[in-house]
């Protein structure tokens, strides 16, 4: 049974969902969702793994400080959550803004991180060179920019909070119901003192940060057929970045891999950690 619990991390008080006994896999959320993006998936990892699912600094139940959203704090946050379970070693799930967390994990902590999966992104500092009419990224990511603008966007989607995160479930969806079910508690989230900050201060720190050496772990990449990533050739970008990269296509989805087919995500997941993936 999946339990809701906290954690106290060199003071940041860190909300977590876990379930099952196993070897540690870590699930990190995107923006702008929370731990609960990870609904559908985290029962049926936990019939192998130790499942935990935080809330990432600045999102849902966790603290709302006003520093610390460098991907090089936020990684350093969950290393200190898996250390704080009596872990060693960990394999890591992201998607979206949680990807480049557990990117930047994984560039951090090699020797701790047995596999990393990536839904949904390129790295950082592949986006930013990418960032024009032309790849298509600058049409889809409008809001990074946004974002990095000092105190507007808080003004502005404050305003309509369920209007201004609803623009994006619309857009970024295939499968839309099965997003829309999860709105109202993502609303609820990101309408709480300080949250709205919070997750544009993510992006205010995205500056690239995520270094030149390459990954030596087996990286998984995943991303829909009609997510953000799919703009771009996605494979070939992270084996620029990887020494052992997989890849998969998620048919008829948008951006929310997890919550649109987790069926799908499921099937590669779950053959993913068994290691009889077959390669791509």
């Amino acid at each position: 049974m999946v339990e809701s619990r906290m954690a106290e991390l060199d003071g940041l008080r860190m909300h977590y969902l876990t379930d099952g006994a196993g070897p540690l896999l870590v699930l990190l959320h995107g923006w702008p969702q929370t731990s609960h993006c990870w609904r559908h998936v985290i029962g049926p990892l936990a019939r192998d793994h130790t499942v935990v699912a935080p809330d990432l600094r600045g999102y849902g139940r966790t603290d709302k400080p006003r520093t610390g959203y460098d991907k090089r704090t936020m990684a350093a946050d969950i290393h200190a959550l898996v250390r704080s379970l009596g872990y060693d070693t960990v394999t890591l799930v992201g998607h979206d803004r949680g990807a480049r967390v557990a990117h930047r994990y994984a560039l951090d902590h090699p020797e701790t991180v047995a596999r990393l999966v990536v839904m949904d992104i390129i790295p950082t500092r592949e986006m930013w060179r990418r960032f024009d009419m032309t790849s298509g990224i600058a049409r889809g990511t409008w809001h990074w920019t946004f974002h990095l603008q000092p105190d507007l966007p808080e003004r502005l989607a404050g305003a309509d909070v369920a209007g201004y995160l609803g623009h994006f479930f619309h857009h970024w969806t295939v499968n839309r119901p099965a997003v829309d079910e999860a709105a109202d508690e993502y609303v609820r989230a990101f309408s709480a003192p300080g949250a709205l900050r919070a997750g544009f201060d993510d992006y205010r720190a995205s500056f690239p940060d995520d270094a030149a050496r390459r990954l030596t772990m087996p990286v998984l990449a995943m991303w829909g057929s009609a997510g953000l990533a799919a703009r771009v050739p996605v494979l070939d970008i992270w084996r620029e970045y990887a020494t052992d990269v997989h890849g998969v296509e998620i048919a008829d989805c948008g951006h929310f891999l997890a919550e649109e087919r987790p069926e799908s995500v499921l099937a590669h997941l779950t053959g993913w950690l068994s290691r009889s993936y077959t390669p791509r």
